[in-house]
């Protein structure tokens, strides 16, 4: 299998060769950052090929279920847990967002979400790549909407969208009463505006915790000393 097609991380591969969106930065901050403490039962939404899911699955002993509606993704997650060590606590279900959290009375204590963020412009001729991409099979009001149903009193949502959208979900997660309790602004190099958002929410509004970070250092080929603090775990050359 050539090397493009699957990704190898210290303690699982994920297979992606059919998977229109393959591992990327985003994927990896999420699922490093995300707070799982007495996280019992988690939602992954969008999981693609698994690695949100997985990644969390090798930080705490959560039961976990992801969500995704691209068969190929589908597919190639269910492989990607099969062969991991966590496959007796992970379920991947291949349905969509909305479908899913109409047809479940189950509460979860954490769901998280590196959701497709394109609303505008021309979508990609693959109608794989261009489902995993554009929000229009997965628009934050439905994000929102569903979170607020399936999360117990004390869940949280934890995502990461590109930063210029963020004000727009965070205005309306809160009317929704869902309230932004943690955030970390996620810059490419230092003295770059953040390009990313890494965000926490809650039924309850709290004081809200606030970081900022690169993922490069100032040479612009090593990366920060935050980002290998937050992926050492998982990258293999760290």
């Amino acid at each position: 299998m050539a090397k493009n097609l699957y990704f190898q991380f210290k303690q699982f591969k994920i297979i992606q060769e059919k998977a229109a969106m393959k591992v990327n930065t985003d994927g990896v901050l999420l699922g490093a950052w995300t707070n799982i403490h007495e996280a019992g039962s988690v939602l992954d939404v969008g999981t693609g090929t698994g690695l949100i899911a997985l990644m969390i699955a090798q930080r705490c002993d959560a039961t976990i279920t992801g969500v995704e509606i691209e068969k190929n993704a589908a597919d190639e997650a269910v492989q990607n847990v099969q062969n991991s060590q966590w496959g007796n606590r992970i379920i991947i279900q291949n349905c969509s967002f909305q479908y899913f959290a109409a047809n479940t009375d189950e509460k979860f204590d954490l769901i998280v979400s590196n959701p497709p963020f394109f609303s505008n412009g021309i979508k990609n001729a693959n109608p794989h790549l261009s489902m995993a991409r554009h929000n229009h099979m997965l628009p934050f009001d439905d994000i929102i909407y569903g979170s607020t149903k399936l999360l117990g009193e004390n869940g949280r949502l934890a995502l990461i969208l590109p930063f210029d959208q963020a004000n727009s979900f965070v205005e309306k997660a809160k009317v929704n009463g869902l309230f932004l309790n943690r955030v970390t602004e996620v810059s490419p190099f230092p003295n770059k505006e953040p390009n990313r958002i890494l965000m926490e929410f809650g039924k309850t509004e709290k004081f809200m915790q606030k970081a900022q970070m690169s993922v490069f250092d100032n040479s612009k080929t090593e990366y920060s000393d935050e980002f290998i603090a937050l992926s050492r775990d998982f990258y293999l050359k760290l």
